[in-house]
C-alpha cells in the first residue's frame, strides 16, 4: 500500500512510533525515524533506540535512516524535514508519537513540569505541521497539476484528553493537539494535504509507569502491533479525503472520535437571569446529561 512512499515517524524507537514505523516499512514505505531515546520524563538521550528501529528494518528487507533531534524545535524539524527531502526526494507522510509524562496532582505540579510536557508534544506537533505543511504547499504551487498525490500528518493524541487526574499537562497538551488538527485540516485541504488526529491505546512505557491501580490493559493484548494497521491506512491513497478526522485505536477496536458539539441547547426569549438558569438548568437544559454533579463526582 506504500510503495514508493516515504515517511517520517518520531518517538519511533519504542512502543506504537517503533511498531509503526515497522508496518509502514513493510507496506513498502522508505521510513524517517526520529526517536531522542529519553526516559519517559524526557530525562537523557540515545540514539540506540532509533538505531535499533532501522536495524529491524534493514534486516526485513526494507530501507530506513536515523534522523536524531528534538521535535519540540523548529529549527531541527525545518532541518528534519529538508534532509528527508534531500536525500529521498519526497515526504508523503508525518507520524508524530513523540513525547514524555512528568506527572503530578494539579496542586503539586511544577511550572517546570507543566511546560517541558506542553513544549514536546503541543509545540512539537506545532513545529513539525509547520514545516511538513510549508513543504508541501510549496510543491504544490510550484506544479501546475498540484502535489502528484495527497500527503498526510498524523498527529497523535489520546484519551487523557478528556480529563486524566494527575496528568494535567499531559490532557492539556493532547487536548490542544485536537483543536491544532482541526485546524490545519482545514488550512491545507486545498493543498492536498490530509490532517487527522489519532487516539492510540496500548500497553507501553508510558501506560507502565502509571500506579498499579490505573493500569488498563491487565491480562489483555493491548500490543503496540494493534495500532499500526490504522496508521498504514491512513498513510495510504486509500485513505484519499479522509481528513480532519479524529480516529480511536485499541486492542482489536478501531473507530471515531467525535468532535465537540452543542448537545442541549436552552433559550429564552428576551435572555436569561441567573435565577431562571438556576431554576431550569438540570431539568430542562441539561436533562439526561451526565453532568459532574448529577454523576456524583466528589460526593
Amino acid at each position: 500500500m506504500l510503495r514508493n512512499k516515504v515517511c517520517l515517524v518520531t518517538g519511533a524507537g519504542r512502543g506504537i512510533g517503533e511498531a509503526t514505523a515497522l508496518a509502514l516499512a513493510d507496506a513498502g514505505a522508505t521510513v524517517v525515524v526520529n526517536d531522542l531515546g529519553s526516559s519517559v520524563d524526557g530525562r537523557g538521550s540515545t540514539d540506540e533506540p532509533a538505531e535499533d528501529t532501522v536495524r529491524q528494518i534493514r534486516e526485513a528487507g526494507g530501507e530506513a535512516s536515523v534522523h536524531t533531534g528534538d521535535v519540540a524545535s523548529l529549527e531541527y524539524t525545518e532541518r528534519l524535514v529538508a534532509d528527508t527531502v534531500e536525500q529521498y526526494g519526497r515526504l508523503d507522510g508525518v507520524v508524530n508519537y513523540a513525547g514524555i509524562l512528568n506527572d503530578a496532582m494539579s496542586y503539586e505540579m511544577s511550572g517546570d513540569a507543566w511546560d517541558d510536557v506542553i513544549r514536546v508534544h503541543l509545540r512539537g506537533h506545532f513545529a513539525l505541521v509547520r514545516h511538513a505543511a510549508a513543504h508541501w504547499r510549496e510543491r504544490a504551487l510550484a506544479s501546475e497539476g498540484g502535489l502528484d498525490g495527497q500527503r498526510s500528518f498524523l498527529s497523535v493524541s489520546s484519551r487523557a484528553a478528556l480529563g486524566s487526574p494527575g496528568r494535567m499537562n499531559y490532557a492539556a497538551a493532547k487536548a490542544g493537539i485536537l483543536g491544532l488538527t482541526r485546524t490545519a485540516a482545514r488550512e491545507l485541504h486545498e493543498y492536498d494535504v490530509r490532517v487527522n488526529a489519532l487516539l492510540p491505546g496500548a500497553q507501553t512505557r508510558m501506560i507502565e509507569a502509571l500506579p498499579d491501580d490505573a493500569q488498563p490493559f491487565e491480562d489483555r493484548d493491548a500490543s503496540p502491533g494493534k495500532i499500526a494497521p490504522l496508521v498504514v491506512y491512513l498513510m495510504s491513497d486509500e485513505a484519499t479525503d479522509v481528513t480532519g478526522c479524529s480516529l480511536r485505536a485499541v486492542e482489536d477496536t478501531i473507530g471515531i472520535v467525535s468532535d465537540p458539539a452543542d448537545e442541549s441547547i436552552g433559550m429564552h426569549a428576551g435572555g436569561w437571569t441567573p435565577e431562571r438558569i438556576a431554576t431550569e438548568f438540570e431539568d430542562s437544559i441539561a436533562s439526561g446529561l451526565e453532568l459532574t454533579r448529577l454523576h456524583g463526582i466528589g460526593e
